[in-house]
């Protein structure tokens, strides 16, 4: 991803910084967007993405989906920064567009609705710690930061309005070393459905 900071208005764009407010949904730490991957429950993108860090320890990985909330998991994961994987700044954007299409998919209804209701405007994360994600004040009416997750998910906007990501696209495994949940390759990723018809199959005979 292009790292080059860019200055938004603050009245021509779609921002959010809490979970609570209306468009609270597009951060990584919204409740409500549950996910399965590798037959584990995990509670939120946040707490996905902090788990793709550790691959090589299941340990913390287990001790990252057991958390809570998403502040609780980046805590935790605070505590093993040493032992993150090597190639994390080179993987890191890769892996949250990742875990952003995994959230799409799996919450297909209410996420795809919430990203086409931020229409053409631009969708940015307000921070006033974090210009990487997302976007800090410049001044009362200006933002300026690389947005990387408000630029994810506006190129995540896209790929629904395009069709390309539909209800029903299968989300495949990362093409990266290591990309690995409890000592296993992380396998392709599917909508809720999938899996209520799998145990239908399962439940016929």
């Amino acid at each position: 991803m292009n790292l080059s900071q860019r200055e938004y208005k603050i009245q021509d764009v779609v921002s959010f910084a809490k979970t609570d407010g209306k468009f609270g949904g597009l951060s990584n730490m919204a409740p409500g967007y549950i996910l399965f991957v590798n037959e584990a429950n995990i509670q939120s993108s946040e707490i996905l993405y902090q788990a793709c860090r550790f691959p090589l320890f299941p340990s913390i990985q287990e001790e990252i989906l057991r958390t809570k909330n998403p502040m609780e998991s980046k805590s935790v994961s605070r505590k093993y920064l040493g032992s993150t994987r090597q190639d994390w700044d080179m993987v890191k954007f890769k892996i949250m567009r990742w875990c952003l299409e995994v959230k799409l998919i799996q919450n297909f209804d209410s996420f795809s609705e919430l990203l086409m209701s931020t229409g053409e405007k631009p969708i940015v994360e307000y921070s006033t710690k974090d210009s990487i994600w997302g976007a800090s004040p410049l001044s009362k009416d200006v933002l300026v930061g690389v947005n990387a997750l408000g630029r994810l998910l506006m190129e995540l906007r896209e790929k629904v309005k395009s069709g390309k990501l539909t209800k029903t696209t299968v989300i495949y495994p990362l093409d990266i070393p290591a990309f690995l949940l409890f000592n296993k390759n992380i396998s392709e990723v599917y909508n809720e459905d999938y899996f209520i018809h799998d145990l239908d199959d399962i439940y016929a005979y």
